[in-house]
């Protein structure tokens, strides 16, 4: 206990302990990823909650997906999102448990993944589950992707490619195009991303930036997430047949695991439906990630070219991106440092996430006060 105690402490005097914060509902939250505001939309909540078959759902699964008797919600949600995507899809409890199960699944020693520098921690889990060799490019260098892949893709059965749509702590997006280019160069390669951060929140259709894409068929396993634009709970996946056979029967995330509750899909599904509709929303949530990046100062603002829903301000120091958090607190604005080991040492930030439920003054505010205290 007291080496656990002492490395506490060591947290502690690097600024790099973590809590669980508190805050209330008069905060302007920055933080949150609630990109189209639903999560906020009582009126959704109370249609939802209005229709008679909502009451015949229960709220537990009780059961893994391989042992549950009541499996109608489960499928609903993923003819509707087979429907969306073109292709068959299969449901996880969380965009952790889908990483960390499909890579591992996929992990056999004859595998390569060569996975981007700034990948989650979920996709480099699965991958310690697995037998894979594990290869990092520098993030969104296709140059030196090409590099790893001519030296040591000849020597595996398979290759798997691993990237997200847009990061989750920089707020920009992978050169798709060119990484589908470099993928079909390859035999043997396969295209994994991870769209959680883009799905309800960009393209076309708000399915992300793959499915309305001119490379949608070089993308061979697609996640996505519900517990963020589409304020629910859970995670999914699309991919061919095959594919999902293969995931159902060695993906232990999804086999060994309680199913997310019946209840909770059908609220998922509810959301799914209206989100290719929401495009309101995520022109204002564009228009408001524009305005906050033009307004900030050149030396606070971020090094992407083209602003999102994230945008990250990089501090550099831990203790320093604490106090500037606990600053913002205090006038009434909630932006949370993130800190090592969720971001590279010295790249401590504050994270800015947006919602399309913001007006315009809420980013003036906050980039008000940011060019004060930076």
């Amino acid at each position: 206990m007291y080496r656990i105690k002492k490395e506490l402490d060591k947290l502690g005097a690097q600024g790099n302990r973590r809590y669980i914060p508190s805050g209330g509902s008069e905060l302007i939250d920055f933080s949150t990823n609630d990109y189209l505001g639903i999560g906020e939309d009582v009126a959704l909540r109370r249609s939802f909650m209005a229709q008679p078959e909502i009451e015949r759902l229960s709220f537990t699964s009780s059961a893994s997906r391989l042992l549950a008797s009541h499996q109608n919600e489960y499928l609903a949600l993923e003819a509707l999102l087979a429907g969306l995507y073109g292709r068959p899809c299969l449901l996880f409890n969380s965009g952790y448990h889908a990483n960390t199960g499909l890579i591992s699944a996929l992990a056999d020693k004859d595998t390569l993944i060569v996975a981007d520098k700034l990948v989650h921690a979920s996709i480099i889990d699965g991958y310690k589950l697995g037998d894979a060799e594990l290869a990092r490019f520098r993030h969104n260098d296709i140059n030196h992707l090409e590099r790893i892949l001519s030296a040591k893709a000849g020597s595996f059965s398979r290759v798997l490619i691993v990237v997200e749509s847009v990061y989750s702590m920089d707020g920009d997006i992978a050169p798709l195009e060119d990484l589908a280019a470099i993928k079909r160069r390859y035999s043997n390669a396969m295209l994994y991303v991870d769209e959680a951060h883009a799905f309800g929140a960009m393209g076309e259709r708000g399915l992300g930036l793959v499915a309305d894409s001119p490379i949608a068929a070089d993308v061979d396993i697609l996640v996505g997430t519900f517990g963020k634009a589409a304020a629910s709970q859970g995670a999914f996946a699309v991919m061919d047949e095959c594919l999902k056979d293969y995931a159902i029967n060695r993906a232990r995330s999804f086999i060994f695991s309680t199913a997310i509750p019946p209840v909770n899909c059908a609220w998922t599904r509810f959301i799914v439906e209206k989100i290719p509709d929401m495009n309101g929303a995520r022109k204002h949530l564009k228009l408001l990630s524009q305005r906050l990046y033009d307004s900030l100062k050149e030396d606070v603002g971020n090094s992407v070219a083209t602003p999102t829903h994230i945008l990250p301000v990089i501090i550099g120091d831990a203790r320093r991106v604490v106090q500037i958090s606990r600053d913002l607190l205090e006038r009434g604005v909630k932006v949370l440092p993130i800190r090592t080991p969720t971001v590279p040492p010295h790249t401590e930030r504050l994270r800015i996430s947006l919602s399309a439920k913001m007006r315009f003054s809420y980013v003036d505010l906050l980039s008000a006060v940011l060019n004060s205290l930076l």
